[in-house]
Formats: structure tokens, C-alpha cells, sequence
């Protein structure tokens, strides 16, 4: 399916074209990204719609590899802590799933269980009191990472980010208490080339 999708997106527009090739990269190179590129990444997120033109986001970068990796590690032991519940068979199983380990009682073997060694993490916040900035968000963080694409960047939207609510050195990043996490992105030169997933084709509907 790649090869076919990739033949088709010769004749297509640019941006259909940045759509077909983004993938979810859980591999960095220790290459930095310059500020520019990450403003830019975060301007074109800047132009999604919000409900009534709200923009609800606001955006929290982290560039500092110690505290990324720290934070990574407080993050996967607070969202592993959500999952494990007395009787809940396979949780650990699960949770080590959702995190890509293969074991998910050795995740603090890890350097970045979360974060997997990206060079940019931006939490993208919003109201607590929005209650269509999920929505919001959705449409943002998907410029973003379309843009950073066609920058020569990779990403991957980590939803377990919203976990650094629970951890000790949440306080870090300065987060309002009227805001909370939404999603985080990771940031960087990727050190993979995913292969594209099947999709299926079986979903449009319609309506005569």
C-alpha cells in the first residue's frame, strides 16, 4: 500500500503529498533543532481553527535533554501507576503497550520511555473551562506536525504527556493552574523510517 500511495502523491499537491509521508517517529538522532524551526512548527498550529476563534492553545517547549529525560521517566511511572488497579488482569501488559516497551515493569531501564529521545517536547495547553479545545488541539497539533514534516522534521504526538500533571516536577514547567495538558509532541530528526500502516477503505458513507 506505501508504494502505491507514495506513486499516487507524485501527481498531487505538495501538501496531500507532506500528508502521505508523516509518520509517528519513536527514534531521534541527537541533532538539535534550531528555534526558528520550532517557532515555525508552532506558527503553522497557530493558524488551525478554533470554535468562536478562541485559540485556546498555549505551548510549553522543553529543549533541555536531562530534564526530558527526566520527566520522561515520572511520566511513565505516573501513567503505569493509572493503569495498575487491584484485579485488573494484563494492566502492566497493557500500560507497557501504550508506552511502545516491551516489558513494562523494566521502563525505568529506559533513558526516555516517553519522550524516546527526541530533542523538542512541546505540551500544548488549554482552559480548563473549554470545553471544545480537544477538538482545538486536535486541529493544531496536526499543523504542526505537517508542518514540521515539510521542514525536514519528524514527530510523533505522545498523549501520555498529559501525565506530567502528576508528577513532582510538573511545577517546571510553569503551567497556570486554570490550564491543563491536552497532548505533548516530540520534536526532531528522526532516526527511522516507519512503514505506513494499512488503512482502510471501507469507511466513507454516502448519504443520496
Amino acid at each position: 500500500m506505501e508504494t502505491d500511495t507514495l506513486n499516487k502523491s507524485v501527481s498531487l499537491s505538495e501538501t496531500i503529498r507532506t500528508i502521505y509521508q508523516r509518520r509517528a517517529v519513536r527514534k531521534y538522532t541527537d541533532r538539535p533543532v534550531d528555534r526558528e524551526l520550532i517557532e515555525e512548527v508552532i506558527d503553522a498550529g497557530r493558524m488551525a481553527p478554533s470554535a468562536i476563534n478562541h485559540q485556546p492553545w498555549q505551548f510549553y517547549v522543553l529543549t533541555d535533554r536531562k530534564l526530558i529525560h527526566s520527566l520522561s521517566k515520572e511520566i511513565a511511572g505516573t501513567a503505569l501507576k493509572e493503569f495498575v488497579k487491584p484485579g485488573l488482569k494484563g494492566a502492566i501488559k497493557q500500560a507497557g503497550h501504550l508506552l511502545h516497551f516491551s516489558d513494562g515493569f523494566h521502563f525505568q531501564a529506559l533513558k526516555d520511555p516517553v519522550f524516546h529521545g527526541a530533542p523538542v517536547v512541546i505540551f500544548i495547553t488549554a482552559p480548563r473551562d473549554n470545553e471544545w479545545a480537544p477538538l482545538d488541539i486536535g486541529m493544531c497539533s496536526q499543523n504542526m506536525m505537517l508542518a514540521a514534516r515539510s521542514l525536514g522534521l519528524d514527530t510523533c504526538p505522545v498523549g501520555f504527556g498529559k501525565f506530567v500533571e502528576g508528577t513532582e516536577m510538573f511545577t517546571k514547567l510553569r503551567v497556570p493552574a486554570s490550564e491543563h495538558v491536552l497532548l505533548s509532541i516530540i520534536v526532531g530528526y528522526g532516526d527511522e523510517h516507519p512503514e505506513l500502516p494499512e488503512r482502510a477503505k471501507n469507511n466513507i458513507h454516502f448519504i443520496d
